[in-house]
């Protein structure tokens, strides 16, 4: 017999009830169904099927025998559903298993790694990723479930985008240039990025400082902050960085406010430990905003 189209999966549950009980109205009272309904419903599944599944004698409803060969399959297949149910719901309400999160990687280094011992600590089975990526990674191929992002985003139907707050840039240095008044600072020795990231909020401010001298372009952080330590020049850095490796921070303003986004993928709402991971990054913040936001001044 061909595969039907036409039956109702939904019926399987209430055939291997009333196989079981033999009774209608028993049958009625286990499902809250009433027993016409559970009548019509098994002659549509038999018409649907092009099978008899039962005949009725004087104990009962009896399985014929290609009733019989329905619901021993139809048993595995219904434990099996309630299996992967069970399984899904069990893995929806743990803390525990897989999470990654991509970011540019100072906020890793300078930040989040340091408190990843008390989150684990709280959920041991957390298995945490961390992706230090400039680049969008795809969330609905599970490239990432959680991305830290400087600036908001496009809109995307598929993702939750929301703003944690702000970080803050000031201009820091070797020791040899503190004190040195802002008037002055288009005078001394800049570092900058290369011309790829010529479009940053950093290097727009720094356009406006009309620096005489561009002494060094990078096109990374780490490679700015050595630099800086080993006296090359000045130069607009994360708070949190400058503060951390020790850089003497020229002029106590905060120069520049950038946007800290958490984007997840809508779906991760249902399940716990992306509810946890994300709950863990908004108090994260929060409990560190002045320190991010650059308020926070070294000693």
């Amino acid at each position: 017999m061909p595969p039907t189209t036409e039956f109702d999966w939904n019926d399987i549950p209430l055939i291997l009830a009333l196989a079981r009980s033999g009774n209608m109205s028993a049958t009625g009272r286990q499902l809250g169904v009433d027993a016409s309904t559970i009548s019509r419903r098994i002659a549509a599944a038999e018409k649907s099927l092009k099978l008899r599944l039962f005949i009725r004698d004087n104990t009962g409803y009896q399985l014929t025998d290609a009733g019989q060969v329905f619901v021993a399959h139809g048993e595995a297949v219904y434990g099996n559903v309630q299996s992967m149910l069970q399984a899904s719901s069990q893995e929806a309400d743990a803390t525990a298993g897989p999470v990654n999160i991509t970011s540019i990687d100072f906020l890793f280094d300078y930040w989040l790694l340091e408190h990843v011992p008390a989150l684990h600590a709280q959920h041991p089975h957390l298995q945490l990723t961390l992706q230090a990526e400039n680049q969008n990674l795809s969330f609905t191929r599970r490239e990432a479930d959680f991305a830290l992002r400087l600036g908001k985003p496009g809109e995307d139907a598929a993702l939750v985008m929301r703003r944690l707050g702000d970080l803050g840039f000031a201009v820091y240095g070797h020791a040899g240039f503190a004190g040195i008044p802002r008037e002055r600072w288009g005078e001394q020795p800049w570092i900058a990025y290369d011309d790829a990231l010529a479009g940053t909020a950093e290097m727009q401010w720094l356009a406006g400082i009309a620096p005489q001298r561009t002494v060094l372009k990078v096109n990374s952080l780490s490679t700015m902050v050595r630099a800086c330590r080993a006296g090359v020049g000045m130069a607009l850095l994360p708070c949190i960085m400058g503060q951390q490796e020790g850089l003497v921070r020229i002029g106590e303003g905060v120069e520049v406010l950038r946007d800290i986004w958490l984007l997840s993928h809508r779906d991760a709402g249902s399940i716990a430990r992306f509810k946890t991971v994300s709950a863990w990054l908004s108090q994260l913040y929060a409990g560190n905003q002045e320190l991010l936001c650059g308020a926070a001044l070294p000693p």
